[in-house]
């Protein structure tokens, strides 16, 4: 794609050079057929480069093209790191998330790969942090400061139960409350919740579909513009110890699908460190880095500008003129 696609027309004149250069060769040689004694010419002009000496022209007639090229504007995409995005964290902290089922526990993965995303994002990429177990906690409303979304991610400590309406709505509200104080004329900046857990809804209510439950909650986010990444990490194998009883703690995929697609978002599963820290690796490049059209016109110029040089250094070394 060319942003000044008829710049090359430019390629005519560059074609009119290179038949130019071509005829005035071919006349030299006529010039010298005329010469009818072969041996004394042979003896009286000094010995050419032979086909070295075409060398500068044809290095300067493709620069030319390159800078044609250039002057069209050639256009690509890349991946450029935003500068205007918010994202609240929202991790489980729930008993359930003392599981062993992924080693040494599920929390203790989380926070490692959670603090591994922090670091990956772009540093204008304002990031939150809340967690949540019967009741949500927000500890790091949205900031630029890496460091203490994960002083804060490794001080998450486990609680009873799994509140994640709640938490789906509290990391809303950090989002808007964030949103308001940094409003700019093109409105509040992007956001995006990343929801992680490993179970089911308890509370308030065991059905997430409830007022007060998850599937609610993931409307509203739809309906405020912001995506829940929903991460459902551990096994089907988990469980816990509970008053000297084993309880099963299985991952509970299903809920977290459903929240993904009801609040317009994605849906990853997890079962091991590797997976989530792959899945934080491709979140961070989702929603840290967007696709712009950018002008690679740069590189055009650039090797033509070297091309024009090793032109003139070879006109130098093989002794020619550059017509």
């Amino acid at each position: 794609m060319f942003a000044h696609p008829w710049w090359f027309l430019l390629l005519i004149v560059v074609a009119a050079l290179a038949v130019g250069y071509w005829w005035i060769n071919r006349r030299r040689q006529r010039y010298t057929m005329r010469f009818t004694n072969l041996a004394l010419l042979e003896r009286v002009a000094p010995k050419g480069p032979g086909r070295w000496r075409h060398v500068p022209m044809v290095l300067v007639l493709v620069a030319l093209v390159l800078m044609t090229i250039a002057l069209a504007g050639p256009q690509g995409t890349a991946q450029v790191p935003r500068n205007r995005a918010t994202v609240m964290l929202t991790i489980d902290v729930s008993l359930s998330m003392r599981a062993t089922d992924v080693e040494p526990s599920r929390l203790q993965v989380a926070q490692t790969a959670a603090s591994a995303f922090a670091d990956q994002l772009p540093a204008g990429i304002n990031l939150g942090l809340s967690s949540f177990a019967a009741t949500p906690s927000t500890l790091v409303t949205p900031t630029t400061d890496r460091q203490a979304v994960k002083n804060a991610i490794g001080s998450l400590q486990l609680a009873e139960s799994t509140g994640t309406g709640d938490a789906i709505r509290a990391s809303l509200a950090a989002i808007r409350a964030f949103g308001s104080q940094i409003r700019g004329p093109e409105g509040p900046p992007p956001a995006r919740i990343i929801l992680l857990s490993d179970g089911k809804q308890t509370t308030p209510t065991t059905d997430p579909a409830d007022d007060r439950g998850a599937y609610p909650a993931a409307a509203e986010a739809r309906a405020a513009g912001v995506p829940i990444s929903a991460i459902s990490f551990g096994t089907e194998y988990g469980e816990i110890e509970i008053d000297g009883r084993p309880v099963s703690v299985a991952v509970a995929d299903d809920q977290m699908r459903e929240i993904a697609q009801v609040s317009g978002g994605d849906f990853r599963r997890a079962s091991t460190e590797l997976d989530l820290r792959e899945t934080y690796a491709n979140l961070a490049e989702q929603v840290g880095y967007e696709e712009r059209t950018v002008d690679l016109s740069g590189r055009w110029f650039l090797a033509a500008t070297i091309l024009v040089l090793l032109g003139a250094a070879t006109a130098i070394v093989t002794g020619q003129r550059l017509p």
